[in-house]
């Protein structure tokens, strides 16, 4: 056998990825119609490879023909769709509703600019920040109560005052033209025995008003072959006759499971020179270079599916083909592929984060030809894998270092509280953003109540406690606590199902907390709830330091004990015994030096942390001893005190930067708020050591 002569047309790829063999695919067969007159394919399984490949022929201009056609799912119509029945169906999740009304489509009889700002508005004022369940069909009360809300509040966000009278109106005009378009489905909402020609004709309202645009034409709606591909769809559901009814909160997973297995095949506008087959299409047709792509195990041959129905002997003894025959068709179309002229074999070694094993037929041929021609296949493909990785190849640069700025002092922040201290010590860039340059972050959107929320709220009720009880052994202590707990749930206006777990555990916690007050109360003079610690000079440095405590016990011996509630486990007893952790350190500085006014200068006598844990326990945990070795209150809290003195006359020099990460939680995480502007995770792969960091 001549094996070179034979194997002269064939080429090889082994891309490391997917990405490089979709980018060698689409080389290949550019490079193959460059002459008049020639034609090529990719003829392949894999639909996820197929259309990899046809968005890297976009980038040479090219629109291939592609048999397997685009998924009806993915369009703008059908997602739009999607967003509008989850939306009416599924309230409580404000990425899909802020999808919604940011998508592409959205029209409401309104131009396009005016829908975008309206969007961004109502993002900054109902969907952002604080605890809900945004619902379509109450998104304008919401907007209404949450704008009188910020309007109220001593805190603004930074936005707040940028807003316009105008800007508003439109806010509420669309919201209106929201719920309207809506309205068909909303009002379906609660029925259990809703047909599919019923649903299927609100939707159809529902999308129609949606998408209308300014002059009231639904022609980017319904543009294109996915436009009439859809149109076509809800007519043939409208028309349909079914006695299949369900509930209709189940209607967006019905109508996706009808739409996920139609697709868009563009009627025109397509690359006739260059085609995308299955292994049945190939079959039947011709051109001049084929390459057969995914040649991996799973793909080339596809694994039999299992039957859920009938096994094996039950399928042979009726006399139908056994799954192995699809094997065998499979490499019959891939014998028959390699006939074909010019031929390009491409597999990748990773199949999304998993090793993949290359196709059978292909270790056959390669295991038969043997090393040599093997390399020569190989070293064909190679080009076009190097040709690939130079369409993005730039020039080379260096990792960012890791951001060090260095702003004048006149620019430098006079005043921190206790709580900014810690970040001024792990992340000094996060305070030289948000305090030297102004940035504030947004809010996260509208949430369900967590973890943090419980906190505060467990706060709130603590010290409506203390504020009305003077004294935790009244016979009506507990009573008084449990009244302060629900006029703060009642505030709070929880989720009926989140307040019907946090309620019980209130109550549990709440008995404890009487019992541990009890074994306090005979030392205590008086009690003090968010105490403020007034500003107060830290030293020669010039800058002041303020803050609040959430409790301090006034002794009978006149010393004084300072308290933090924490319903987590962060900060540790370690992280504030060594400092890593000021706050409750600096708050008894500040003790010492007066600086609560309602107190007046007092030695601290305690410094610790009140754990309020999940399960209703409450201990009483102090940060004076940590691995054996105790300190008093005045020791540990003039040790932070010295130390923040050197630590602010540290950027009190004009050569000292605002060094992002400087002592992070943990290394490798970016999850701060200002992480993406100081590029932590590429200087971080860069390796970029604090020597290196720019000015």
């Amino acid at each position: 056998y001549d094996i070179e002569r034979a194997l002269a047309g064939v080429t090889l790829v082994e891309a490391a990825n997917e990405r490089d063999e979709a980018a060698a695919i689409a080389i290949a067969l550019k490079r193959a119609v460059e002459a008049p007159g020639r034609r090529a394919a990719l003829v392949t399984g894999d639909r996820a490879l197929a259309r990899r490949v046809s968005a890297e022929l976009l980038r040479f201009g090219v629109v291939a023909d592609d048999s397997g056609g685009a998924p009806l799912l993915n369009t703008p119509a059908a997602s739009l769709l999607r967003l509008a029945l989850g939306a009416a169906f599924r309230p409580g999740d404000p990425v899909g509703l802020l999808a919604l009304l940011k998508h592409p489509l959205l029209g409401l009889g309104l131009e396009r600019p005016t829908v975008r700002k309206a969007a961004e508005l109502i993002e900054l004022v109902a969907l952002r920040g604080g605890t809900g369940r945004p619902d379509v069909a109450s998104l304008g009360a919401l907007f209404e109560t949450r704008l009188a809300e910020l309007g109220g509040d001593t805190r603004q966000p930074f936005w707040f005052s940028r807003l316009t009278v105008r800007g508003i109106e439109q806010a509420h005009g669309m919201l209106g033209r929201l719920a309207r378009a809506l309205l068909p489905l909303t009002a379906m909402r609660d029925e259990k025995d809703a047909d599919i020609a019923a649903l299927t004709r609100a939707s159809v309202v529902a999308l129609e008003d949606l998408g209308r645009a300014a002059d009231g034409s639904l022609a980017d709606l319904y543009a294109g072959d996915a436009g009439e591909k859809l149109a076509e769809l809800m007519r043939g559901l409208v028309a349909a006759s079914s006695p299949f009814t369900f509930a209709a909160s189940e209607w967006p997973d019905v109508m996706e499971a009808l739409i996920a297995p139609e697709t868009v095949k563009p009627a025109q506008g397509t690359d006739r020179n260059i085609a995308i087959w299955g292994a049945l299409e190939a079959r039947l047709q011709n051109v001049d270079t084929l390459v057969i792509g995914g040649l991996n195990e799973g793909v080339w041959p596809r694994k039999p599916e299992s039957d859920r129905f009938m096994s094996r002997l039950m399928k042979t003894g009726i006399d139908l083909e056994p799954p192995e025959r699809r094997i065998g068709l499979a490499a019959h179309d891939f014998q028959m592929a390699m006939g074909t002229k010019d031929v390009v074999l491409t597999r990748s070694a990773r199949s999304g984060d998993a090793p993949a094993v290359p196709s059978r037929w292909l270790q056959r041929i390669l295991t038969f030809i043997g090393k040599e021609p093997a390399t020569a296949l190989r070293g064909r493909g190679d080009a076009l894998l190097a040709w690939a990785r130079a369409l993005d190849a730039g020039e080379k640069k260096d990792f960012a270092l890791r951001p060090q700025p260095k702003p004048p002092l006149s620019m430098r922040p006079l005043h921190f509280s206790v709580t900014e201290i810690e970040t001024l010590r792990r992340d000094p860039y996060a305070v030289y953003a948000r305090r030297i340059l102004g940035l504030m972050p947004l809010e996260p959107l509208i949430r369900d109540p967590g973890a943090a929320e419980r906190g505060t709220l467990f706060h709130e009720i603590l010290h409506m406690f203390s504020r009305r009880v003077e004294d935790p052994r009244a016979p009506n202590a507990l009573a008084s606590l449990i009244e302060a707990g629900r006029l703060c749930f009642a505030e709070a206006k929880l989720p009926p199902d989140i307040e019907a777990i946090w309620w019980p555990r209130f109550e549990k916690l709440a008995e404890n907390i009487i019992e541990w007050e009890h074994t306090r109360a005979d030392a205590v003079a008086r009690r003090y709830a968010e105490e403020r610690a007034e500003k107060t000079v830290v030293g020669r440095t010039g800058v002041t330091l303020s803050g609040y405590a959430d409790r301090v016990d006034l002794l009978a011996g006149g010393m004084a004990d300072i308290l933090d509630y924490k319903t987590g486990s962060s900060p540790s007893k370690a992280q504030a015994h060594t400092l890593l952790s000021p706050q409750l350190a600096l708050e008894g500085a500040l003790l010492r030096r007066g600086a609560f006014k309602e107190l007046g200068i007092r030695e601290p006598s305690q410094l610790a942390f009140v754990r309020l844990k999940p399960n209703g326990e409450v201990f009483e945990e102090s940060i004076l001893e940590y691995n054996r070795k105790p300190r008093t209150a005045n020791d540990l809290s003039e040790e932070a005190w010295a130390r923040l003195e050197r630590l602010l006359f540290h950027y009190a020099d004009p050569t000292t930067g605002y060094l992002s990460r400087a002592l992070p939680f943990r290394e490798g995480e970016a999850d701060g708020d200002y992480d993406h502007l100081a590029r932590v995770l590429e200087w971080s792969a860069g390796g970029a050591s604090e020597d290196e960091a720019e000015g």
